[in-house]
C-alpha cells in the first residue's frame, strides 16, 4: 500500500493466506491495479517455498527487471512481545526470502521485522546478524535501523527493524533521505509528525450513531462523526458517503461482566500504561496483559490479539478499522475475510485483526518508498 502510494508498480506478491490475499486482490490488484502480474503465475495465494521450488526459472529470468522486492517474513518467532523461540517453522522463511532474493537479485531490497529481531537467543547468535552476512555474500551493500513510526505521523509507538540493501547504490542514503524528509512530507498531508489517538480516531467513537453491520448478523457498525483533525481527513479522503457505514467498523458484542470490567479499567487504570492481573489495579482481569489508550499520546504497538486496548472513553475494546486507523490504512482499504479467530485457529487463520496487525503502516512504507525512489534515481 505504501509503495503503491510512493509510485512504484508491483509485479506481483506472495501471500500464504487466502483470506490476506483477498484483502490485496480486492484493494490494490482489481481496484488500483497495482500489480502487472505476470501470465506464467496465477493471481492467487501462494507458499513462497512452492513458488521457489516451482517458478525457479521463471524468477531468474526476472534478473535485471525488478528495481526492488520488499518482505517482512513472520516474525513471531522472534517477537519480544510473545515466545521466543529460535526453532519456531516461520523463522525459515527469513531464508526463502533470501533464496528469492538471490534469484531475481534486483537492485534493492527492503527487509522488515520486529526489534527482536535484532536480539539473540541464548544459545542462536541475532538472526539480524544471519540476513546480514547472507545479503553481503550476494553482492549488496547493507544499511539497518531501528526506527519508531510514532515519529512520522503514526499513532503508534511501534518499533521495526528496517534493513535496506542496495547494489550500486548507498542504503545508508535511504535512511537519511527518509529522516531529512519526514517533517514536509507529513505537513504536505495536513497532518503532523506526531499523532495522537484522538486525532486518529475520534470521528469513529460509537456515539456518533450506530446501525446494522453490512457484513454480520446480530452486530453493529459505526457510522462517521465530523472529521476532527488532519489526520482523519487524510484516512477518509476518496471516500465518497462520509455520513454512512465505516468499512471493518463493527463493534464488539461485550457481556454485561466486560462492559463493568472495561469501565472498572477507564475508571482505575493509568492511560497508557500495560497493566497485568498481578498489579491488582482491577478485579477479574483475565487477560495477560491490557492498556487502556491515552487519548492525548500514541497507541501502543497494534498486534492481532484486540482485547490487549481499551478504548481511551468508551467500555469496550478498539474496532478492526480502528486499528486500521491507528496502522494508518486509508478508510477506502476495506478487509476480507473472518474478523478474528481463537484457540489453535489463530496459528494457521489470519482474519482482519491479524492482517492489520501484521502490517507495515502504509503512511511509514510510503516514506520510505519515496526515500528509496529518491536514491535509486539519483
Amino acid at each position: 500500500m505504501g509503495l503503491y502510494n510512493a509510485g512504484f508498480h508491483g509485479l506481483f506478491a506472495i501471500e500464504k493466506n487466502k483470506d490476506a490475499f483477498s484483502t490485496l486482490k480486492y484493494n490494490l490488484i482489481d481496484k488500483k491495479h497495482h500489480f502487472l502480474w505476470p501470465d506464467w503465475l496465477d493471481v492467487k495465494e501462494y507458499d513462497i517455498n512452492k513458488i521457489l521450488e516451482k517458478n525457479q526459472e521463471q524468477l531468474i529470468s526476472l534478473r535485471g527487471q525488478v528495481e526492488l522486492v520488499a518482505g517482512g517474513p513472520p516474525c513471531q518467532g522472534f517477537s519480544m512481545a510473545g515466545k521466543r523461540n529460535k526453532d519456531d517453522d516461520r523463522n525459515k522463511l527469513v531464508e526463502s526470502y533470501i533464496s528469492f532474493i538471490d534469484l531475481v537479485q534486483p537492485e534493492a531490497l527492503i527487509f522488515e521485522n520486529v526489534h527482536g529481531f535484532t536480539v539473540e537467543f541464548k544459545d542462536h547468535k541475532k538472526y539480524s546478524s544471519f540476513v546480514c552476512e547472507r545479503l553481503v555474500s550476494l553482492g549488496y551493500k547493507i544499511a539497518f535501523h531501528v526506527i519508531d513510526v510514532s515519529q512520522y505521523g503514526v499513532p503508534q509507538k511501534r518499533h521495526r527493524f528496517i534493513l535496506v540493501a542496495m547494489r550500486n547504490h548507498n542504503p545508508e542514503a535511504v535512511f537519511t533521505c527518509l529522516e531529512r524528509n519526514r517533517v514536509d512530507f507529513c505537513h504536505r498531508r495536513g497532518i503532523e509528525t506526531t499523532t495522537s489517538i484522538h486525532d486518529a480516531i475520534s470521528d469513529l467513537e460509537k456515539y456518533h450513531g450506530t446501525c446494522q453491520s453490512p457484513d454480520t448478523k446480530r452486530f453493529q457498525a459505526g457510522i462517521y462523526g465530523n472529521a476532527e483533525s488532519g489526520y482523519q481527513r487524510l484516512m477518509r479522503h476518496d471516500i465518497q458517503n462520509q455520513t454512512g457505514v465505516v468499512d471493518s467498523h463493527r463493534f464488539v458484542n461485550h457481556s454485561e461482566e466486560i462492559v463493568s470490567l472495561h469501565n472498572d479499567l477507564l475508571q482505575n487504570a493509568p492511560k497508557g500504561k500495560r497493566i497485568t492481573p498481578k498489579d491488582g489495579i482491577v478485579e477479574n482481569l483475565k487477560r495477560r496483559g491490557v492498556t487502556v489508550l491515552d487519548a492525548n499520546s500514541q497507541s501502543p504497538t497494534i498486534t492481532s490479539i484486540p482485547d490487549e486496548l481499551v478504548h481511551y472513553e468508551e467500555p469496550r475494546i478498539l474496532t478492526v478499522r480502528e486499528h486500521a486507523r491507528i496502522q494508518s490504512f486509508p478508510d477506502w482499504f476495506e478487509f476480507k475475510g473472518k474478523y478474528t479467530s481463537g484457540g489453535q485457529r489463530r496459528k494457521m487463520e489470519v482474519p482482519r485483526y491479524t492482517q492489520v496487525g501484521n502490517a507495515v503502516p502504509p503512511l511509514f512504507a510510503e516514506q520510505i518508498g519515496l526515500a528509496l525512489m529518491e536514491v535509486l534515481n539519483g
